[in-house]
């Protein structure tokens, strides 16, 4: 059975005012998002101003190329793609680099722990997600946060499916130990 899609974005009409060039428009849709892409930005970035310049920049990307928005998703994940590509891109300019995989090496990646109940606040977990390199919160916020599987993070990254589960399953890795030491908890206090 074949399910018909039915998708009305709520914001089509201003959508289509900014088609025709509204200024007023634009500044409608820059106030309906620019929180929400700001935090994203700053989630890859870590830097408030990089944040922002970023965030500006994947706006009137969208705005200058918005004849290319076709409708097939809601408008806030089609920005939403143009300001993480930008967030990674900012980051390629600081050399994201992964350790590449290693011939015979096998990663088994799992989301099992051992047994023991593990209670983290969000804010904490937050705060240990940002406290990794690069290349690790990249890819944690990307699946985490942003909801993009595997196949879609190397699409979007230029990696290698296995190269990003094996980052992946590494950085979930290193969170974890990073949880459970006490050096993070001094961190909380």
């Amino acid at each position: 059975m074949i399910l018909e899609s039915n998708y009305v974005d709520i914001n089509s009409q201003l959508i289509d005012e900014c088609r025709s060039g509204s200024s007023k428009a634009q500044f409608e849709v820059y106030k309906l998002y620019y929180k929400a892409m700001y935090n994203t930005c700053l989630r890859f970035v870590r830097d408030p101003m990089e944040a922002e310049d970023i965030m500006q920049d994947a706006f009137l990307s969208a705005f200058r190329n918005i004849d290319s928005f076709r409708g097939e998703v809601s408008f806030g994940s089609w920005l939403k793609r143009i300001v993480v590509n930008r967030s990674l891109d900012a980051l390629r300019k600081r050399k994201l680099d992964l350790d590449p995989l290693e011939e015979g090496r096998t990663v088994v990646d799992t989301d099992c722990y051992d047994g023991d109940e593990v209670d983290f606040k969000v804010g904490q977990v937050k705060m240990a997600i940002g406290s990794l390199p690069d290349s690790y919160r990249t890819l944690l916020t990307l699946h985490l946060i942003e909801g993009y599987d595997h196949e879609e993070i190397a699409q979007i990254t230029g990696l290698s499916n296995a190269a990003v589960r094996t980052g992946y399953s590494r950085a979930r890795k290193k969170l974890q130990e990073l949880l459970e030491t006490k050096k993070f908890e001094i961190w909380m206090s």
